[in-house]
């Protein structure tokens, strides 16, 4: 299990509707693939998006990251001893997280190669089957209950509704009126994506509260540095709070943790440097009686297939947000996860099952 070779390359792909958030909007999955070579011939994917506002990387210091600083120093070593590999990757470099978890998912695709198990049958194997939420972007009212309809028709039961943009009034009227068209028998879970103030959240989700909206639970309503701004609004509401970007790293989560700042993590591997790292956070988390979700960027379904394997594993994940591949305008490999509308299972391959990246669809979408 001798490392030979770490390749990096770009890839981009349109989706089928602008992804918006209170943060950004995406017309095109752009992301680094990275293909991580051992000496008997078998191969490890792993994936990085870029995603400048969250994790501070763009494609150009990803690839420089895994070209200039990661492949020298991971060539020739041995994954039979993959916690030394796994230290040495995490402690090269300050930050470059999604950089990281690529590199960290192409090996944990290997090591459970070797071990004949697909990934999340080496990582604890808890269930076999989860469930994905769709997101609706935020828009106007009217178009958002729209879509809400539409993903429901497709097969889903669990909508995550994106806010944070205008006025309080009117993310109010969105989820209003997303209630109104679809009913109350789908859960809502909202994410304003950091877009509130703590005072404006504490209003907003109590008047939520009074109108009976049944939200199930609120990512991460006010800049990701404002923990106490968090903390606030988690005592003030009766709605569950779940922190995302204030959790990059196991430090981060213990510091939320210790405050009981929020009730909920949501945890991704592109935040917290890959697989390795995530295991410590849902552990501390675990350890406190916390649950916990995996979520996911604009990531295609090699950056997914890892996140669902690893989300898979553990009794604490209890919510999973793995919509992303369904918003794309293509597939971009052979193999990996298996959807089946809102449900996602696995092909018994071992690692992440992927048999092959579709190079010619992605060259044609490039030029």
């Amino acid at each position: 299990m001798i490392i030979q070779s770490i390749e990096a390359f770009q890839v981009a792909v349109p989706l089928k509707k602008p992804f918006k958030t209170a943060l950004r909007t995406v017309t095109v999955a752009e992301s680094i693939y990275v293909r991580v070579t051992v000496e008997d011939g078998r191969v490890g994917w792993g994936e990085a998006p870029p995603t400048l506002v969250i994790t501070g990387e763009t494609l150009g210091s990803i690839q420089y990251a895994i070209e200039k600083v990661y492949t020298p120093l991971l060539n020739g070593q041995d994954l039979r001893f993959y916690e030394q590999v796994f230290q040495k990757l995490h402690t090269a470099l300050v930050g470059n997280t999604s950089a990281k978890a690529a590199i960290d998912m192409a090996l944990y695709d290997l090591i459970s190669q070797r071990a004949d198990l697909p990934l999340y049958q080496f990582l604890g194997g808890h269930k076999k089957e989860i469930e994905t939420d769709y997101t609706v972007s935020v828009n106007a009212p009217e178009e958002m209950s729209a879509d809400a309809a539409n993903y429901i028709t497709n097969g889903f039961h669990v909508l995550k509704v994106k806010v944070g943009i205008g006025e309080i009034t009117e993310d109010i009227a969105r989820i209003k009126a997303i209630r109104d068209e679809i009913g109350y028998a789908t859960k809502l879970r909202l994410d304003a994506n950091q877009g509130w103030s703590a005072k404006e959240a504490v209003y907003a989700i109590s008047k939520m509260e009074d109108l009976g909206l049944d939200i199930e639970f609120i990512e991460q309503p006010v800049l990701a540095h404002d923990v106490h701004g968090l903390k606030f609004v988690t005592d003030h509401t009766l709605t569950p709070i779940m922190a995302d970007e204030s959790v990059f790293s196991v430090h981060d989560a213990k510091t939320i943790l210790e405050m009981r700042a929020a009730d909920l993590i949501n945890i991704k591997l592109m935040k917290a440097g890959g697989i390795y790292q995530a295991l410590k956070i849902n552990a501390l988390a675990e350890s406190y009686g916390v649950q916990c979700m995996t979520g996911s960027m604009i990531e295609t379904k090699i950056g997914i297939t890892a996140a669902a394997h690893f989300a898979a594993s553990q009794p604490n994940i209890q919510y999973y947000d793995f919509d992303a591949p369904l918003m794309l305008n293509f597939e971009t490999i052979k193999g990996g996860v298996i959807y089946k509308e809102s449900k996602i299972c696995f092909s018994g391959r071992s690692g992440l099952g992927i048999e092959e990246v579709l190079r010619g669809e992605l060259d044609d979408s490039i030029t």
